[in-house]
């Protein structure tokens, strides 16, 4: 079957056509419109608006950037660094512990414990000064024979307990008895001790000294824990060693040992802890740690390895620190005379000549010039700066021919090898010295200085437990050795003729040297109070010091210090005892942070 059009519907079939075409183009013309309105352009307004919000993120950030670096900038007018409280100190020492009570308390980590652990009544400041510690305030009467000394108030011991001066009566009534065995006995002989009330405390003495106020540094034990136990059990009480309670800065812890079947690799490990009711306030610190070393060798180890960041006891600066910038060397100055004692009782140093002599030809400045450290001259009986300390009275310089003159007129007579002699005797003794490096520099010296002028000096280190010894027996004919003298020019027990007596509690005298008006003088400048008068009552013993010449001075020893970095509130000062390191050790710090002002 065939369809055919006309040509009339040919036509109507094209323009039917033809409008459906002209329908369908307009219809896309129209939705590539919408589109365009609906999508492209909504899509460039948005590319618009994502460039307007990325303008103005940027420039949050740019102002974000800006202020935070004018903060840094600015930080340092309204903030600084400062030290501030936490951390733990670890102090290494060279000795062993054994007792931490300080009536018995002497050894180098003994006494460090102790000084950290116990107060005293009072104690010295960073000026070397008296000030009170458990004490408010102390007062001597018009005799000078009487002291009164006030408490402070609401004083505490490390466990809780109240400290009053029951407490007080009780440490010295200990030291006083000799079932107890304190080392401190002899100078608390004759003395009352009573309680007036609760914080006040009077002592009364057998006569004048007006040195005793330096008598009460010594720490005060608890009566509550100590007051039932015989006294001739309170060395080995195990209150002295794993239970100490005190009223100082820092309260016990802890303590741990190691390798004890080997006594030179045996460390002790003590751990403190702030002492919250101190009456000097909390300690800045988190931990005070003492770490205790049989050997220098073991301790410079430990330092090294980080293991302690300070350490006390050494004599010199280790080779392999000297270079190290993170370490801080503190020379302490002593309140302490590096002298030669010449024993005037016996052989050629009896004879004044012969002393004069050694004065004058000692190079004593060039010693100081060769120490490693600066150290301050010792020329006379009392320290420059020290009450009654006059410079008329300074011992003779360096003068080599006048003391070579002096030996020559003395009948002193050169021989062929130089060393001089007199009836058939050749001037010539030991010089003894304990075994140090420094001691060692300085004997090599005068026996060259001395040498010189025809003197034969044979010199002798001992280790320390030897030294001890001669010490105790005066068996030398000289002895290189560092007295302590303190604040105080009270130098009795070493110029006094009474103290070189074999009977003598002590025997500090180690010249053996004996003068009337010496002693008159030493004797009268301890009993009196007034300042004044004591300095023209200690003038006599100056001048009869530098006539007779019983020994020579050369210079102030160092406590050296060395710790890991610096230790902020711990100032060199003048040490009257190596303790007195401590006396600001509340306010150490190590750690420092930025802090807004």
């Amino acid at each position: 079957m065939s369809f055919t059009f006309d040509r009339t519907t040919r036509l109507r079939l094209r323009r039917l056509f033809r409008r459906r075409q002209r329908q369908m183009e307009s219809a896309a013309q129209e939705a590539e419109a919408q589109f365009e309105n609906n999508l492209i352009a909504r899509f460039d307004r948005l590319l618009q608006v994502k460039r307007f919000a990325f303008g103005w993120t940027l420039l949050v950030i740019l102002l974000i950037f800006c202020t935070v670096a004018q903060t840094m900038a600015l930080s340092s007018f309204y903030q600084t660094t400062q030290p501030v409280a936490g951390g733990v100190y670890n102090e290494g020492i060279i000795g062993s512990y054994s007792n931490a009570n300080p009536i018995y308390a002497t050894g180098a980590v003994d006494s460090a414990v102790s000084r950290l652990l116990f107060a005293g009544l009072l104690k010295y400041d960073n000026h070397n000064t008296l000030t009170g510690d458990l004490a408010s305030s102390f007062n001597v009467d018009a005799s000078g024979r009487q002291y009164t000394v006030t408490l402070k108030s609401g004083l505490k011991w490390h466990d809780g307990k109240p400290l009053t001066a029951k407490d007080v009566v009780f440490t010295y009534h200990t030291i006083q008895n000799p079932d107890a065995t304190s080392p401190l006995l002899s100078a608390w002989q004759g003395i009352q001790i009573s309680a007036t009330n609760a914080t006040t405390v009077r002592f009364d003495l057998p006569g004048t000294l007006s040195s005793f106020p330096h008598s009460l540094t010594t720490g005060i034990i608890p009566e509550h824990i100590l007051g039932k136990v015989p006294a001739d059990q309170l060395r080995s009480s195990n209150f002295n060693t794993l239970h100490p309670v005190g009223a100082g800065a820092y309260e016990w812890r802890m303590i741990e040992t190691s390798n004890t079947a080997n006594p030179d690799k045996a460390t002790t490990f003590i751990a403190l802890k702030p002492f919250k009711g101190y009456v000097g306030g909390e300690p800045a610190l988190s931990s005070f740690i003492v770490r205790a070393y049989p050997t220098k060798e073991r301790l410079i180890a430990a330092f090294r390895d980080r293991e302690v960041n300070a350490m006390a006891g050494l004599n010199e600066v280790p080779e392999e620190l000297k270079d190290d910038t993170s370490v801080t060397v503190h020379n302490f100055p002593s309140s302490a005379a590096l002298m030669t004692f010449f024993k005037t009782s016996e052989g050629v140093l009896s004879e004044v000549a012969v002393r004069q002599a050694l004065v004058k030809g000692a190079d004593t400045k060039a010693i100081l010039q060769g120490l490693s450290y600066q150290a301050r001259p010792v020329n006379e009986a009392l320290l420059i700066g020290q009450l009654g300390y006059d410079s008329k009275y300074q011992q003779a310089g360096y003068d080599p021919a006048a003391a070579a003159a002096q030996l020559q007129a003395a009948g002193w007579v050169a021989g062929k090898d130089g060393i001089r002699s007199k009836n058939g005797q050749e001037l010539a003794f030991r010089l003894y010295a304990q075994d140090t490096p420094e001691n060692k520099y300085v004997t090599d010296k005068l026996v060259a200085n001395w040498r010189s002028i025809g003197v034969q000096v044979a010199p002798f280190l001992q280790q320390n437990t030897d030294f001890q010894t001669t010490l105790k027996l005066h068996n030398y004919g000289a002895l290189l050795h560092g007295i302590s003298i303190g604040s105080d020019p009270d130098v009795y027990a070493y110029w006094d003729s009474a103290q070189a007596d074999v009977r003598s509690a002590t025997r500090l005298n180690f010249s053996e040297y004996k003068s009337s008006a010496a002693d008159a003088a030493l004797e009268s400048g301890r009993t009196r109070t007034d300042p004044a008068l004591r300095v023209i009552k200690y003038r006599p013993f100056l001048q009869a010091w530098q006539t007779d010449a019983p020994a020579l001075g050369l210079y102030q020893p160092r406590f050296l210090y060395i710790t890991r970095g610096p230790v902020y509130d711990l100032e060199q000062h003048t040490l009257n005892s190596e303790t007195d390191r401590y006396n600001s050790v509340a306010e150490w710090k190590i750690h420092t942070a930025k802090v807004t002002n």
